[in-house]
């Protein structure tokens, strides 16, 4: 039986690629991959020590995951990874132990991964 969504879910997927992204370079250490990113945000809101809620808004990538190859192997994002975008270095984090990246979708197909500006090239 044909799974009508999941083939809808990755048609969607490769026009988001194809039409949405621009390049990124994707380094961890010594190693880096060029994929395609669309880019977009979160907005967490935390409560600081003093009760106050904190606004953090974060710059995601959304990156197809089999498209993340580092040594020939398909990895997941980690904290402290770069994101290079336009020579601005993005690194991979989240804030008050928010988990870094998230599939953004039911497939997981893509990876959103949340990041923040932390250098120029």
């Amino acid at each position: 039986m044909v799974d009508m969504l999941k083939n809808g879910m990755s048609w969607l997927e490769s026009q988001r690629e194809e039409h949405l992204a621009s390049p990124v370079a994707y380094r961890r250490g010594d190693e880096t991959v060029e994929v395609p990113a669309t880019i977009g945000k979160t907005i967490f809101k935390i409560e600081d020590e003093y009760r106050r809620v904190v606004r953090y808004e974060s710059r995601d990538f959304l990156i197809t995951a089999s498209d993340l190859l580092l040594d020939e192997a398909i990895i997941l994002p980690e904290r402290g990874d770069e994101i290079i975008d336009e020579g601005f270095i993005y690194e991979v984090m989240a804030p008050a132990n928010e988990p870094e990246w998230r599939y953004s979708d039911s497939f997981r197909n893509t990876l959103r991964i949340h990041s923040k500006l932390t250098g120029k090239e």
